[in-house]
């Protein structure tokens, strides 16, 4: 538990920082985050005029200014937060498990009302830049996104779309087409399935019985295995599983 001598110190500590951080916003006027136009920081009345690059570098030092306001509006809400609970008493201990936040804790940190298994700073934000929007690819998702779900979403739309004809030709693609009305991106891709199996094989309600219905797809992938010399698409069956699938 927090000595009294240790919390005069901190509350002491804490009102002066106060103070600091009030004196700096209201000498800078929150970082001109108050004033009406952004302009007004340059002296500009108009951007008409002015260079692309010098628009860049005011634009980043508006949303550095923004950032360091932000930062500091936190800084205060945080100190004002700490020092109330010094007046009803609670400082020094978790606002979750209620445990005592150690002395070392609270002198490293004096805002902090979270022991250091409940800190709320664990919380890694995933919100983006809003500039980034123009770097991402189609349909508002990153290449890479695990995240991605399976449900009818806008590239579906697009590849239905484009089926009725695109701007591409031939020449715009690395690999054979077979016809000329696949020319568009994924044109190969499974329609309602994703592995070429599940498009001939099909199950009751609860996964059994097993059956296999013929049709061209189904010629066409014994075919391909057959030619490569493979009972799987995914790699030759253990021996005791062998005797089970031929039959």
């Amino acid at each position: 538990m927090i000595s009294n001598e240790t919390l005069q110190q901190l509350k002491h500590q804490l009102e002066e920082t106060k103070k600091e951080v009030q004196a700096h916003l209201d000498q800078n006027d929150h970082y001109q985050m108050e004033q009406e136009h952004p302009y007004e920081n340059v002296g500009e009345l108009s951007a008409y005029d002015n260079h692309p690059g010098d628009l860049g570098t005011e634009l980043y030092e508006r949303e550095k200014d923004l950032a360091l306001n932000e930062h500091a509006e936190k800084e205060m809400k945080d100190i004002e937060h700490a020092l109330m609970a010094m007046k009803h008493g609670t400082y020094g201990s978790c606002e979750i498990c209620g445990e005592d936040i150690s002395e070392e804790r609270l002198i490293a940190l004096p805002t902090t009302t979270f022991c250091k298994e409940h800190s709320q700073d664990k919380i890694v934000s995933h919100n983006r830049p809003v500039e980034e929007k123009v770097l991402m690819p189609p349909y508002g998702r990153f290449e890479y996104d695990e995240t991605e779900g399976v449900t009818f979403d806008a590239e579906d739309t697009w590849q239905i779309v484009q089926r009725y004809g695109t701007s591409e030709t031939p020449s715009d693609f690395s690999g054979d087409v077979e016809h000329y009305d696949r020319n568009y991106v994924e044109s190969e891709e499974n329609e309602g399935y994703v592995e070429d199996y599940e498009n001939f094989i099909g199950t009751d309600m609860y996964g059994q019985n097993i059956t296999v219905y013929p049709s061209i797809k189904h010629e066409a992938y014994e075919d391909a295995l057959d030619e490569e010399g493979i009972m799987t698409s995914f790699g030759d069956l253990h021996g005791y599983e062998k005797d089970p699938y031929t039959e």
